[in-house]
């Protein structure tokens, strides 16, 4: 059962920002756990998460060093002027985006 987390802003729930970015760490670190953890996805400002000075880039790149797709859209990534300054090489497009999540069996939105 494959499972992909879509990321669509720079934190954890609504609320109080700071807070939401620090929880956020803890799952991501703690997600490891989802054995079937096949890719995050990043659009609109979530793709800030996969910057370099993000304070979660210590996590994607453990996740992604363990065989999970890190997936910052190409656009949204361009928007923000981020294209340099990621933690991870891959910039993903749309297409495998949407490909991503139609092989998913279980979609987490955060």
């Amino acid at each position: 059962m494959a499972t992909v987390i879509l990321l669509n802003k720079p934190q954890m729930g609504h609320g109080d920002a700071e807070l939401g970015r620090k929880i956020l760490a803890t799952f991501l670190r703690k997600s490891i756990a989802i054995t079937d953890l096949e890719a995050i996805a990043f659009y609109n400002e979530g793709v800030k998460l996969a910057a370099k000075d993000s304070p979660i880039a210590t996590e994607l790149v453990m996740l992604h060093d363990r065989g999970v797709d890190i997936l910052p859209c190409a656009t949204c990534v361009d928007h923000y002027g981020l294209r340099e300054k990621l933690c991870v090489e891959k910039i993903g497009t749309m297409d495998e985006i949407i490909d991503a999540l139609k092989k998913a069996d279980k979609v987490i939105t955060l």
